[in-house]
């Protein structure tokens, strides 16, 4: 009885963890197109040897692989109109509350998929988004409208701040409002011969 299988699955494993680790540690729905393609092309590679495939060059073209997509990335890094071509850029679907129709169309995107995209970012509202793009991974990504945003916790500590500042100064009104004063029209003190506000006894 062959045990071969065995040391090659241990060894899948082990050259198919560093091949992806070298490839990126991106999820799936992070994916670029180029990445998705050489992932799923490594995905059924690995299987190769099991079925009694030469085990090192499955290897070998598999880092062939992973080569290609650290070179394609670099390309992309280096040159804008290559990163254009390979991955594409993003687009506005919706602009102040509306939707672009004409973009939906040509990304094959129905107003359903759009609106549960939203949902998912808790957008309950179309005139609440500003802007909406779909970016070349497939997200949607969402700017609110300036009333529509949550506040910060910057803003909030701001608010809370002057509403302290504004309690305070109540406070101190209120309290110079209890406080009696002696303060009046001396003079007429005089034609009315007596006091507009009564001295303390021993003043008196």
């Amino acid at each position: 009885m062959e045990f071969h299988w065995i040391w090659k699955a241990v060894l899948i494993v082990f050259v198919g963890t560093i091949l992806l680790r070298i490839a990126g540690r991106k999820s799936i729905s992070q994916m670029t197109l180029a990445q998705t393609v050489i992932m799923i092309g490594i995905g059924s590679l690995l299987i190769q040897p099991l079925a009694g495939k030469n085990i090192w060059v499955t290897f070998g073209v598999g880092m062939m692989l992973v080569l290609t997509l650290v070179v394609t990335e670099y390309l992309q890094v280096k040159f804008d109109w290559f990163e254009t071509f390979i991955t594409g850029k993003s687009k506005i679907i919706i602009d102040n509350g509306v939707i672009q129709e004409d973009s939906l169309k040509k990304l094959r995107m129905t107003v359903d998929q759009l609106e549960m995209k939203l949902r998912q970012q808790s957008i309950n509202k179309l005139q609440d988004v500003k802007y909406a793009t779909l970016e070349p991974n497939g997200q949607v990504g969402v700017e609110l409208q300036y009333d529509a945003m949550p506040a910060t916790k910057k803003e909030i500590q701001e608010l809370m701040s002057e509403i302290q500042h504004l309690k305070t100064s109540l406070n101190i009104m209120s309290m110079a409002q209890d406080i009696p004063t002696n303060q009046g029209d001396i003079f007429e003190e005089v034609v009315n011969n007596r006091h507009n506000t009564e001295p303390p006894d021993f003043l008196k």
